[in-house]
């Protein structure tokens, strides 16, 4: 799925976009799309351009490194516009049969007015591939209400047996 072109399905919105890997040469864009969904959530505690700075160099170390976090990014036309990150956890081995990673999905971000064109459901999607072809034994992650119908319609499910602490 990764690369091919497709059309977002938003009434009036005709550009074509693509889903890709992104490289640490994408982490300038990468932190501004990180900033922007999380201000959306909460107001910022610092500066945008020193989080942008440290975030980049983040994103940039991450993406460079042996492959325990993975991005992709929907493109529209020629401009980033949504964004998910993927880590592996390795787990313990396990004597039956259960695969040796977890994937934590996280940051799954698309700019507002490019919302609801399916650009979510393709990353994610991609995502879900590639987690298949690596052997992934399950996906996790923590939606907002507003993305759970989203997470829904790709086979995700609420757990009964997972404990948090903060």
């Amino acid at each position: 799925m990764e690369g091919r072109r497709r059309r977002a399905t938003k009434p009036g919105m005709t550009a074509a976009f693509h889903i890709r890997r992104a490289s640490p040469a994408d982490a300038k864009i990468l932190a501004q799309l990180r900033y922007e969904f999380r201000v959306e959530l909460d107001p910022p505690s610092e500066p945008a351009h020193i989080f942008r700075e440290r975030c980049a160099e983040w994103m940039s170390e991450q993406l460079d490194r042996d492959g325990r976090w993975s991005c992709w990014l929907a493109v529209l036309g020629e401009t980033p516009v949504g964004t998910l990150w993927m880590q592996l956890i390795e787990k313990l081995p396990n004597p039956n049969g259960h695969r040796d990673y977890h994937g934590y999905i996280s940051s799954v971000y698309v700019v507002p007015e490019f919302r609801n064109a399916g650009l979510g459901s393709a990353l994610l999607q991609t995502c879900i591939s590639e987690a298949e072809m690596f052997g992934v034994d399950a996906l996790f992650l923590w939606p907002s209400a507003r993305s759970r119908p989203l997470y829904a319609r790709h086979g995700f499910v609420v757990r009964e047996d997972l404990l948090e602490r903060r």
